[in-house]
């Protein structure tokens, strides 16, 4: 009997979110699912009606649910010891530890763990202080990292800003959105003029030294913008010459979603001084990661600790995706079905013009709806009509972007492409459908 039978005659879940939880904690779609079991890249809700999972928990059930290779780490270790702290070494946490330092670029080695993306990017920000001795932070425009107050004043689209930035010294640059260039350029007799222009910014609106440029190197959530190639090296190097260090944030672009390479930032051939992620590390359990050089990470004074960051449980977890993904050769795997995926949704874009722009990188792809390829109207209503056509045909997807317009997939990397034809079949009747 399934948690939703077993209190058949009390309230449902649904009712009890509205009733009981913060009204800022959203959920998808005109009535609410109520999802009670999972298994592959499929799930179910309490009503018994079947759906393919195509965003995974927001890109972070990366193997999919109820993986049998991921439980029996989870299970053999919550049976061994399931809690120590950080005030005691433990050999998952070390061991991932270890394992991290040898799979990420450059000379990134030592870690820190935590709970989140939103304590990564903390944790990374704040690293970057003490390393530098200096105070600002350059963050794009488009960009989410989280919800504590640091994380609040770096994200970069009113959406999630429910307050006012209250955490001074963090600085906003253009995004490198070149399907709506902020610069109003275009890519590449643009020469790249929105990396130059972080340049302008530290010299107009910070003290001329900073403490790093932090950037996702796949804006996710708002709306997977990909850079230009040359960017992020130039970028980087305008903040190291500026006394900063360059934060990747790999929250959820790494983990061989964007196909290849462990993280997003490796097709860009930029060596980061820290790199944070979350989200598919643990495939569906709670995990935050900083790693950064020895240089910065030894130059953190006094004394740290996170009760819950690097426990057995969760390392054991990380530990074993990491070991499956290279098992299952996944990174070349979601570089091959990224593609095929890639390929129909530009059929799509062919098809129906209400698609403004296809972008992404391996199992990380979006579509971004318009009114009118022209003028680039967004179009958030069609995105949510064809939201609930994809349910009603059991596909589940995700949205987002400034202006809610763009559709978010974030399949599974072992995922077909028998998977992709049925998303993609089920994405086509929904355009259709308007």
């Amino acid at each position: 009997m399934n948690p939703a039978e077993q209190r058949s005659e009390l309230k449902s879940a649904i009712e009890k979110h509205k009733e009981f939880l913060f009204p800022a904690v959203t959920n998808y779609y005109q009535q609410p699912i109520e999802l009670v079991r999972g298994e592959g890249e499929k799930v179910w809700d309490h009503e018994g009606n079947e759906y393919l999972d195509c965003f995974g928990g927001v890109l972070t059930v990366s193997l999919g649910h109820a993986n049998p290779r991921i439980n029996k780490a989870w299970i053999d270790q919550v049976n061994a010891i399931a809690h120590t702290s950080t005030l005691y070494a433990n050999g998952p946490q070390s061991d991932l530890a270890e394992k991290l330092a040898e799979i990420t670029p450059g000379k990134l080695k030592k870690s820190f763990f935590s709970n989140s993306g939103t304590e990564a990017d903390d944790t990374a920000i704040l690293a970057a202080k003490l390393a530098t001795g200096n105070q600002e932070i350059i963050v794009l425009r488009h960009s989410y990292a989280g919800r504590s107050a640091t994380a609040l004043s770096s994200v970069g689209h009113k959406t999630w800003r429910p307050i006012a930035s209250q955490v001074p010294g963090i600085v906003h640059a253009p995004a490198p959105y070149c399907y709506r260039c902020p610069l109003k350029l275009e890519y590449p007799t643009c020469g790249v003029a929105c990396a130059d222009d972080v340049e302008d910014i530290i010299n107009t609106t910070t003290t001329g030294n900073i403490a790093a440029f932090m950037a996702e190197t796949i804006l996710g959530v708002g709306g997977f913008i990909i850079p230009p190639p040359e960017y992020f090296s130039r970028v980087a190097e305008i903040a190291r010459r500026h006394g900063g260090l360059f934060i990747s944030d790999e929250v959820q672009a790494a983990w061989g979603r964007t196909g290849d390479k462990w993280f997003g930032i490796e097709h860009w051939g930029v060596e980061p001084d820290i790199i944070t992620s979350a989200k598919g590390m643990g495939n569906g359990v709670p995990i935050g990661w900083t790693i950064a050089t020895p240089e910065v990470a030894d130059a953190f004074p006094g004394l740290t600790f996170s009760t819950f960051g690097g426990n057995p449980v969760s390392s054991a977890v990380g530990l074993a995706v990491i070991k499956v993904i290279e098992e299952d050769n996944l990174l070349s795997n979601a570089r091959v079905v990224g593609d095929y995926l890639l390929q129909r949704m530009l059929g799509l874009q062919e098809k129906h013009a209400i698609i403004g722009d296809v972008r992404g990188k391996g199992l990380m792809l979006g579509i971004e709806l318009v009114k009118d390829r022209k003028t680039k109207e967004p179009n958030p209503e069609a995105v949510l009509r064809v939201f609930e056509e994809t349910k009603r045909q059991g596909v589940l997807i995700g949205k987002g972007g400034l202006y809610g317009n763009v559709i978010r997939t974030g399949m599974m990397l072992n995922t077909t492409t028998d998977t992709v034809d049925r998303l993609v079949d089920a994405l086509d009747r929904g355009l259709t459908s308007i």
